[in-house]
């Protein structure tokens, strides 16, 4: 087994987390063009790390939570930027906005993130 080949399977077992990968797309209603959330990849093996501290915007009315993140996933899978995230964690649901990825390796990728809170 090549090191390549032994280093991204070190990195796979690090994927305790799975993504759902939503991204809009253009489609048609007549003559004019709309947009759509499609789901692009479902229940795909990630690992989710916090790269930033969490800015708090706390009011009375709302608590909006966004921080950085970063995901690592198999290099395969094709996320572009602005794609819609939604990462599980021991039942817990967190969803993501997609930044600009960085050209992948050849064991694994990383993109960055910014989460959302939706409460």
């Amino acid at each position: 087994m090549s090191k390549l080949r032994r280093y991204r399977k070190i990195m796979e077992k690090t994927y305790t987390d799975r993504a759902i990968i939503q991204r809009y797309e253009d489609y048609e209603v007549g003559s004019e063009t709309k947009q759509r959330l499609t789901t692009k990849y479902q229940d795909e093996p990630c690992r989710i790390s916090q790269t930033g501290l969490a800015r708090n915007g706390q009011t009375e009315a709302e608590n909006q939570i966004d921080y950085d993140a970063k995901l690592f996933i198999a290099p395969e899978v094709e996320i572009l930027q602005g794609d819609e995230l939604e990462v599980t964690r021991n039942g817990r649901k967190y969803h993501f906005t997609a930044g600009e990825p960085f050209p992948p390796y050849s064991t694994h990728q990383e993109v960055k993130l910014t989460r959302k809170d939706r409460a």
